[in-house]
């Protein structure tokens, strides 16, 4: 079991979500399916690392963690994804301008 990572102690939901919709993000590692992702044999790669998409749906998983929907519009994936996995290129213009 080395290499897997513990954040069962991890409690996201009493913050913020760290991304917002339409928030442009890069993919800080590579995906492989587990089986969830239809179209795809399990164990292929999905998302690479470097991958750029777009958040068009935050919501949670185990009452615990925010999970974000990425559209990879280049590979045409739609991909969850938790929030250590991603990293900002741009926020959304638009939610910028209502958080100020």
């Amino acid at each position: 079991m080395a290499g897997m990572s513990r954040d069962s102690a991890t409690v996201e939901l009493g913050a913020e979500p760290e991304f917002n919709y339409g928030d442009k993000v890069r993919s800080r590692k590579h995906v492989k399916n587990d089986g969830t992702f239809t179209g795809a044999e399990i164990g292929e790669v999905i998302v690479t690392k470097g991958d750029v998409g777009f958040i068009i749906s935050i919501g949670t998983y185990l009452q615990q963690f925010y999970i974000y929907g990425v559209d990879f519009y280049e590979r045409g994936h739609l991909v969850g994804m938790k929030g250590r996995e991603l990293e900002l290129i741009e926020y959304n213009p638009s939610q910028e301008e209502k958080i100020s």
